[in-house]
């Protein structure tokens, strides 16, 4: 099958050996964003919330990308250090789904990368 690799320089570079995106048959396959700042480099930890948006911006900034934006989204699924916290990253998260949210799974884990609190992964199409 072929697909092509979707890079967004406003969204923060890979830190292993995967792309930010794929793109095949119109489906959009996002990988895990965390609150990395690229324009700064700084992971925005201030806040659950401030995190769950930086968060988001990155997944905007790949899916504009690809042509795509958050209306697009067919489904999420939400890694969570601790599920106490679901409430206001819920809240946050909600804000950018006015109408018709994509299916959506959240599992806590124990650990994530670079320790931040929160990461999203989503599957959009055209």
């Amino acid at each position: 099958m072929a697909h092509s690799i979707i890079t967004s320089s406003q969204a923060p570079a890979p830190i292993g050996p995967y792309s930010q995106a794929t793109l095949a048959n119109g489906t959009l396959y996002v990988s895990g964003q965390i609150a990395l700042n690229q324009a700064s480099g700084e992971l925005i930890n201030d806040s659950i919330e401030n995190e769950t948006h930086q968060v988001m911006k990155n997944l905007s900034a790949i899916l504009q990308q690809a042509g795509m934006g958050f209306e697009n989204v067919l489904k999420c699924t939400i890694f969570v250090k601790d599920l106490n916290n679901f409430g206001r990253i819920n809240e946050t998260y909600g804000s950018y789904f006015t109408s018709n949210p994509p299916a959506r799974e959240t599992v806590e884990v124990s650990r994530l990368p670079k320790d931040v609190n929160v990461e999203i992964s989503c599957i959009a199409a055209k």
